[in-house]
């Protein structure tokens, strides 16, 4: 069974190796949000033949052709996903690294709100929130 990001490479006409057909599947299946060197762990379980600078090569491509979304939270690595079907915002935990994808329509609205009043019309954007969490 193809995996989303593979179906989504050929869908742009991704030429895909039976390399990147393992790390689309890897990146496809992944939870959270690995940078290049978790992505190489874990593509090398599947096939260990497969070289950390094909992994960079293939993230890279899988990029520019629109089927994974690249992130650069502060202070860390660059940390890549598979492209959302749904709009989503992170939370960053300052501590752990730990990363939880969120949706709130009240700060969807007010982000709205604010470029309408500064009189632009809202076409993309991106939220990242750092914090560490509340000891009870």
């Amino acid at each position: 069974m193809k995996s989303v990001i593979e179906d989504l490479c050929v869908k742009r006409g991704v030429r895909l190796t039976d390399q990147r057909k393992v790390i689309a599947k890897v990146m496809s299946d992944s939870n959270d949000h690995p940078d290049v060197d978790e992505l190489h762990k874990r593509v090398n379980k599947h096939d260990n033949k497969i070289s950390i600078a094909t992994v960079y090569r293939t993230v890279k491509l899988f990029e520019e052709a629109g089927v994974v979304a690249k992130h650069d939270f502060k202070g860390s690595k660059a940390r890549y996903e598979e492209i959302p079907e749904q709009h989503h915002d992170h939370l960053i935990d300052v501590n752990t690294g730990e990363i939880t994808e969120f949706v709130n329509e009240d700060i969807e609205k007010l982000q709205k709100k604010v470029a309408e009043k500064l009189g632009y019309k809202l076409v993309d954007h991106r939220l990242e929130l750092y914090g560490s969490k509340i000891k009870k």
